[in-house]
Formats: C-alpha cells, structure tokens, sequence
C-alpha cells in the first residue's frame, strides 16, 4: 500500500526502521518530533486522540467531502449530473479507472487507522494520574479505529487489517485478509470502547465518542452480518442511555441545533475556527478552516455545484403517503428542494430561480439555505456531520427484531420514527405483516428517514437486492445509473497505485 507506506515512512523514518546501522542514521534532529519523543506525556496521548477525530473531517477522502458522496451516489435515491467524470462514474458504477474516488478513500481512512494505532500502541508507556481519563481516551482511540475499519471494509471490502504501528516491522506490503477478520476487529473495538467511554460529556468535549456511539456502531456491525441477538443486544444498551428524537425532523442538519439529544455521533465543523483556508491533503495547518464541503457539493445550481441530487423516485416514495392531516411527508421539505407553493430557496423564489424547469429538484439537507447566506459558493459549510442518529438505532432495532420473529415488537419501533413526521399509526398493521412484508415496508421507511444521508446503498448491499434479477430491476426503474453495475462492483476497486506498488494485493471481483 504505496500510500500507507508514504505515511508510516514519514512518522518513523528517524527510527532506523530499514535496518541501517550506519552511525548517521542514529543522529536525531533535535527540533523536529519522531514517534519515539513525542508519545511522552498525557497531553500527548490526548493530541494524538484530537488528530485521529480530525482526520475524520479535515481531508478531502473522509468527511470534508467525498466520504459522503461515496455513501450517497451509488444509492436510488440520488443521481450525479457532476461534469467531473470522477463524481459522475461513481454512480453509475463505472469506478475502474475512477482512480481519485478510490485513492483518496482509502489513503484518509488509513490515515485514520494508523493514527488510532498509533495512541493504541503507546498509551500503556505513558504515566497518568487518573486511570479513568487513561481508559477514555483508550477508548476513543478504539472507537475510532473501529469506525475507520468500519468504513473501509463496507467500501473496499478486502483489505488489509493493520493493528500495528510499523516500529517493530519492515514488512510495509501488507495482505489482504478475509473480511470476517476486519468484522471481528471493528466488533471487538466497539465493545471495548463500550467499556471505557463515558454517557456524555461536558460542554467543552462535545463530538467526542461517547458509550452510546459505541453501542450504536457495535449494534449496526452486528447487523450488517447478520447476528440479529447480538446488534438487538447492543441497540438495547441505547435504548436505555436517554436519547429521544427531535420534535422537528429538519433540525438535525442544521447548525442551530447541533448535538442535540438525538445525535449519537456527530462530526464537528464550524466556520469560526481555524483560517479560512480548505483543508484537502497534506500536513494541516493553523490557517486551515474547520469546515466542510459538503454543501457546496450537493447544492443545485446556481447556488452550488449540483454534483449531487435527488432522483424523483425518492420524492415519489416520500409523497406516496400523506400525513395526519393530509400534507406531504415534513421530511421531504426538510430534505429536498422541489416546486411546491410557496417554495424558497437561499432567500429566492423556486418558481423564478426554476422558471424554465419547474421539475428541479435539489438537496437541501445539510445545507445553508435557511442561514441567510446567498449560496454555497465560499467552501466553507459549518453543518456538523450527523454519522448516528437515534432515529437509525430504532429502525435497525426494529429489523432486529423482526428478524428474531418478534414483528409486533419491531413495529412499535418502526411507528416511533413515524410518528416523528405526523404519518398515521399503523403499528397494528404492521405488527401482522410477514416477515419478508415487514422488510419490504422497513426499507420504504429507511429511504425516507435516511434520504441522501449516505445509508441507502449500504442497506441495498446487506440485504442482497444486487444479487436479486427482480430488485436489481426495481433499482434499475428508481434509478437508470443502476444500468452500470456489474457485479463486484458493489465495492469500490482496490487503487491501482496500491497494487502498482504492492504485489500482494488482489483486486476486486468486477474489475
């Protein structure tokens, strides 16, 4: 892995880690900091904790912008009418020399892994005065490997497995491993992380992982393989931690109510910190915004770029039932932009922004329509980034549930998250469904929760939709992108440059 071992190089070159034993290779540069002076003193252990969070939303591959393009764009619920073919082919399925998508995402959640494995490796060297705070921070380190794992493996499927943090090895061209070893890892990090990470935090050390986060991702790996007792288990641990869902559905994208009670695990961006200038590759420095791209990304046009936008399959399942009183589902306000009366965007009129296509339809969700600003066009988005809402624990605990044959239980749950957004009651109903009838109707329910926040494609995968010729052909009628895929290509391929430069490496199945 050329990219990993341009990194691990960097952090470790001081320590003579090639076996060189000439005495020039034993003189240290005084002022510049290696692996082995730096990982002295509790404030260290807690840096390196800081960095591991801000690899996750300061980088171009992870949660700055194109990890949340990669969860969304291979979904039904959205199209890419990106000019730049590297946006464009990824929905389309069409990724084997969609070189930058692939590269980026996997040098930025390595990058989060070697930096987990690093405080991993050295917090027991380190003296503290309180063993609580030791096992917190222990725990986030854990917390954070495990998502970052969690990520590569569901985007990437065979992938190396990297504990280590290479002072101990020369043998930089690591192998594949079976998947059901990263699943094993990611399990047995959420549970320890479980173990050591507080309910909540104070005001200061909002963002940071919690014991809920944990419970939460341990219940979701447990649920994409299927351990239906296991995720029940573990989605009950946060049931009972206090979390309850927001009155109203659109303030979880907005940067008025951020952290609020039913965020879980939420990325932290904010345009007052830091410079003014964005973060991509590279060494981060102080002038560097703490701000996101993502709404730029997905803004239709003229207010941003409109790589990103909603199909009208997505806006038809969200009209396909009406509230209590007979309006439109409140989530599709809150998540897209469409011709409705009445309908504003950034301060404008749709009906004459879109005179001439009153058929438009837009992301919304995550965006600074409603913040007074006149588009998207600085960068520089302050939206925190929701990863783990409440609102999904109760409907995977709902599929739990149903998959244990406990359907009347699973249908109270999946009628909380109804309720919600005023549609009628109808957990007797579903509460008599079959089980495969309950599926089918958990997954209406999931698209419209969840719409265009990166879960849709994952959920499509796990349930095997792409090995079915009659769902592959639905999606292929929700969305005509789908007339790309070929199969293997539910993974994105190993980069090339990863194999150019490892010859251990095997790429995908579709490639």
């Amino acid at each position: 892995m050329k990219n990993i071992k341009y990194i691990v190089f960097l952090a470790t070159f001081s320590l003579g880690i090639f076996g060189c034993n000439e005495d020039w290779l034993e003189l240290s540069n005084p002022n510049q900091q290696t692996v082995t002076s730096f990982w002295q003193t509790e404030s260290d252990i807690q840096k390196g904790v800081n960095a591991i969070y801000q690899s996750l939303s300061y980088y171009d591959g992870t949660f700055f912008r194109f990890a949340p393009i990669a969860l969304d764009l291979r979904g039904d619920d959205t199209e890419s009418p990106s000019p730049w073919d590297v946006l464009a082919n990824t929905g389309q399925f069409k990724l084997a020399n969609n070189t930058i998508m692939q590269q980026w995402l996997w040098i930025a959640f390595y990058g989060v892994t070697f930096r987990s494995n690093q405080v991993l490796a050295h917090i027991d060297d380190v003296d503290f005065e309180d063993e609580s705070y030791k096992n917190r921070l222990r725990g986030e380190a854990q917390f954070l490997r495990g998502l970052s794992y969690f990520y590569l493996v569901t985007f990437f499927n065979n992938i190396p497995l990297i504990e280590g943090d290479f002072e101990t090895t020369d043998d930089y061209y690591q192998t594949q491993v079976d998947p059901s070893e990263v699943w094993a890892l990611i399990v047995s990090d959420f549970q320890e992380a479980a173990a050591n990470l507080p309910d909540s935090y104070g005001s200061a050390d909002l963002g940071r992982a919690t014991k809920g986060a944990a419970y939460a991702y341990l219940g979701k790996a447990h649920l994409f393989n299927q351990n239906w007792s296991e995720a029940s288990a573990a989605f009950t641990e946060v049931l009972n931690l206090g979390y309850s869902l927001m009155d109203n559905y659109e303030d979880n994208f907005t940067e008025a109510f951020e952290n609020n009670e039913e965020s879980i695990f939420e990325l932290q961006f904010d345009r007052n910190v830091g410079g003014v200038v964005l973060g991509w590759v590279g060494a981060p420095g102080a002038d560097w915004s703490l701000t996101t791209a993502r709404a730029i990304t997905y803004a239709p046009a003229p207010f941003g770029w409109n790589d990103v936008a909603p199909t009208r399959w997505i806006v038809d399942e969200f009209l396909a039932e009406k509230t209590i009183e007979g309006e439109d589902d409140p989530r599709l306000k809150a998540t897209i932009f469409y011709n409705y009366p009445g309908a504003t965007l950034y301060g404008q009129s749709f009906e004459e922004v879109y005179a001439t296509d009153l058929d438009k339809l837009g992301v919304k969700k995550y965006g600074n329509s409603e913040s007074g600003r006149a588009d998207e066009k600085d960068w520089r988005s302050g939206v925190n980034e929701r990863l783990m809402r409440y609102s999904d624990v109760l409907l995977m605990y709902a599929e739990a549930q149903n998959e244990l044959g406990n359907t009347s239980v699973a249908a109270e749950y999946m009628q909380m998250v109804r309720d919600r957004a005023n549609l009628p009651d109808r957990a007797a109903e579903f509460a008599g469904l079959s089980q495969e009838g309950f599926r089918e109707q958990l997954a209406h329910e999931r698209a419209l929760e969840f719409a265009l926040e990166g879960h849709r494609f994952d959920d499509i995968r796990r349930w095997g939709w792409l090995d079915n010729a009659t769902k592959l052909a639905e999606l292929k009628s929700h969305d005509s992108e789908f007339e790309g895929y070929v199969e293997g290509r539910e993974y994105f391929s190993i980069p090339q440059s990863e194999i150019d430069i490892n010859p251990d490496l095997i790429q995908n199945q579709g490639y």
